[in-house]
């Protein structure tokens, strides 16, 4: 098997693993730290996170230009690339430092609900964060290096073991009292070990040399001017799933800040499925474009991969409709409000309303993936970048209004609003100027599909009657649902094709028996 299968195949599995044990580990976190605690830990990180965007998208540009000199046999070229990177890490890195220092003092007077113990903790993760992204970042350019050799299995597998030992250390230091400090010094630790392994492979076993033979403006400005997309990305992304916590930081009380994160998270795990999903297919749809298919034969492929995408979503997302308002209670809830250790009823059902506002607005966006793909093959990203850079400013000041009277779920309404507007914009955009068919995109989505979708929630409405409470009860709903919605969706809702790719898998395991 080659490099780049196993890579996916590793890929798959570090999201299947950050995915589950996300899941089983946040209410042992908010436990173990309380409400609070786990409010100002979100709330730093989410600060941390937009530091980070001073890589300024270098990492994905040192994939990109390895790859080209490689390809070229140009190791001098190579060696003066990654020379002069390095002077630019370390001048990001410096600039790290700046910045979290000049916030440093305005922490004060950011977070305005903070007690002075809260601002004490927030200030000492902050510290220690900072130190951590201003190594991190460079440390960085291991992994684009590895990557741009096509070493793909090294740094995968080096991310899942990161991702399991990090895991049960924190487990281990949550039981020995640690609190929210130690677990980001936990990370640092980490990343220190996790760069300090990819550095060792880049130097001594792929031989990779830094050297600077010339030193070149115009070539800085070659850099910059391709991974400047990259990160006008990147602050869209930012804006998406931190601007919510910074907003809420500076005007919340710390468990708000909790609740928010916990509804972000359950958030990101549904899109991870789809993606999943996506990304297996998304290779042949850049391959199409570049081969200039024609319009209807790009929105055929775009059918294909929806529909798989929506048998899939749409079974999470009815389940979760259905059954994740008892899921949360039973995950993170089962306390008072006024109690530290787990949410309330009305808390949990406030993250239950989050994470599904998410799904409903990323539901579309997930099924599109296959135009984001086209729309890189055509270099025709730039109109999409600019109107979710502009949508997605509007949806963080329409969520900050909002989140003044409505808190964590008028947040997330302001945001979700801004990402629904964009992606409306943008079917009339593939539509008029890409060429695919989106009326007849959405006709084929939902044949059959949609009908079956309404009566399983229909059927799954009358399930949730089944007598009981606690996990057992949550299981019985669960499978009953899922028997329910696959027995349906498999003679009534798939076509021939998407029968046959589900059918595969398990009549060729059940001949390996």
């Amino acid at each position: 098997m080659s490099q780049l299968k196993k890579g996916a195949l590793l890929t798959y599995l570090k999201i299947f693993l950050i995915n589950v044990i996300g899941i089983m580990i946040t209410p042992l976190i908010v436990s173990y730290l309380g409400k609070d605690e786990y409010g100002i830990f979100n709330a730093i990180g989410a600060l941390i996170g937009t530091i980070a965007l001073l890589d300024f998208g270098l990492t994905n540009t040192v994939v990109r230009f390895v790859a080209k000199y490689r390809a070229e046999k140009d190791k001098k070229g190579e060696e003066n690339f990654l020379g002069t990177v390095r002077i630019l890490y370390f001048a990001v890195s410096t600039l790290v430092v700046i910045s979290g220092t000049i916030f440093y003092f305005f922490i004060d007077t950011y977070f305005t609900k903070f007690n002075p113990e809260e601002l004490r903790i927030a200030k000492m993760m902050f510290v220690i964060l900072v130190f951590n992204l201003a190594i991190q970042l460079p440390g960085m350019i291991f992994t684009g290096i590895c990557k741009g050799y096509e070493k793909f299995v090294f740094p995968e597998s080096v991310g899942i073991i990161r991702y399991i030992l990090r895991s049960l250390t924190i487990v281990a230091v949550l039981f020995f009292g640690g609190r929210a400090i130690a677990l980001v010094i936990v990370d640092t630790v980490f990343n220190i070990l996790t760069i300090s392994v990819s550095a060792y492979y880049v130097l001594v076993k792929l031989k990779v040399r830094f050297k600077l033979h010339q030193f070149s403006k115009d070539f800085i400005r070659e850099i910059f001017k391709y991974s400047s997309w990259i990160f006008l990305f990147a602050i869209v992304n930012m804006l998406q799933w931190k601007s919510g916590s910074w907003v809420l930081g500076a005007i919340s009380i710390p468990k708000v800040l909790g609740i928010y994160g916990i509804g972000i998270a359950l958030g990101t795990y549904y899109g991870a499925f789809s993606t999943a999903i996506s990304s297996v297919f998304l290779p042949r749809a850049t391959q199409m474009s570049v081969n200039n298919a024609s319009g209807e034969e790009l929105t055929n492929m775009m059918i294909k991969l929806g529909r798989l995408s929506f048998i899939i979503l749409m079974y999470i997302f009815g389940a979760f409709m259905l059954y994740g308002e008892q899921f949360i209670n039973l995950w993170v809830g089962g306390g008072d409000s006024s109690v530290d250790g787990r949410y309330g009823i009305e808390e949990c059902r406030e993250i239950y309303m989050i994470a599904l506002i998410i799904m409903i607005g990323y539901t579309l966006p997930l099924l599109q993936a296959f135009g984001n793909s086209i729309l890189e093959a055509k270099n025709k990203l730039s109109f999409k970048a600019i109107l979710y850079l502009v949508f997605m400013i509007f949806g963080v000041v329409a969520g900050g209004f909002l989140a003044m009277k409505y808190s964590a779920v008028g947040m997330i309404v302001g945001l979700v609003g801004g990402w629904m507007i964009v992606q409306n914009v943008m079917n009339f955009y593939y539509h008029n100027k890409i060429g695919l068919n989106i009326l007849r995109f959405f006709k084929e989505l939902f044949h059959k599909v949609l009908l079956v979708v309404l009566l399983v929630i229909a059927v799954g409405y009358f399930i949730n009657y089944i007598p009981g409470e606690g996990w057992f009860n949550f299981i019985a709903k669960g499978v009953s649902y899922t028997i329910v919605f696959a027995i349906m969706m498999y003679f009534v809702g798939m076509l021939e094709y998407e029968r046959e790719l589900f059918r595969k898998p398990i009549v060729s395991l059940l001949k390996r028996k």
